[in-house]
């Protein structure tokens, strides 16, 4: 098989285990702020100043959680990606950026295991990242957008055809 066929049959699949993954990514930090209770989210937003952390907490939750879903369907990647995009730019420079790049950061091991520091921005600059190339991507197979696409194809061309 010649590697521009490869490409072609392969390369429009290159996107669902992104989709996947950053999607349960977000469903699962919405899912943790919803089910540990808003309430404590809030009470640290209240320590960094943020303004309204109540209403800040539920809606952070409900768009990671809803918004992790739609992006594990591909719906309407082009505007969900934008308020998630919205809560990781606020968390990188609110949060993470203090404590620099990396997001991994190995400050001892102890008998009970290791001991972490307060991570950077770095996953913070993937979620962007990713988010951008899924958008940049277009719909891609197993997507809700992929089904609307071609919905919207046919009613095109039946309208074209039905036109005198």
């Amino acid at each position: 098989m010649p590697a521009s066929s490869s490409k072609d049959l392969w390369g429009e699949w290159a996107l669902l285990p992104l989709r996947l993954i950053i999607g349960f990514g977000f469903t699962a930090h919405g899912y943790a702020k919803l089910s540990a209770g808003p309430h404590k989210f809030a009470e640290i937003l209240s320590t960094i100043g943020v303004p309204a952390p109540d209403l800040a907490a539920w809606t952070t939750a409900l768009i990671e959680f809803f918004g992790g879903l739609a992006v594990i369907a591909g719906a309407f990647l082009p505007l969900v990606s934008i308020p998630l995009a919205v809560i990781m730019l606020t968390a990188m420079f609110t949060v993470h950026l203090p404590f620099g790049f990396s997001s991994i950061k190995l400050k001892a091991i102890t008998s009970s295991g290791p001991v972490f520091g307060t991570p950077g921005y770095e996953a913070n600059l993937l979620c962007l990242a990713a988010l951008l190339t899924l958008v940049l991507g277009g719909a891609s197979p197993f997507s809700v957008d992929r089904v609307l696409a071609r919905r919207k194809g046919r009613d095109k061309a039946e309208y074209v055809e039905s036109s005198p």
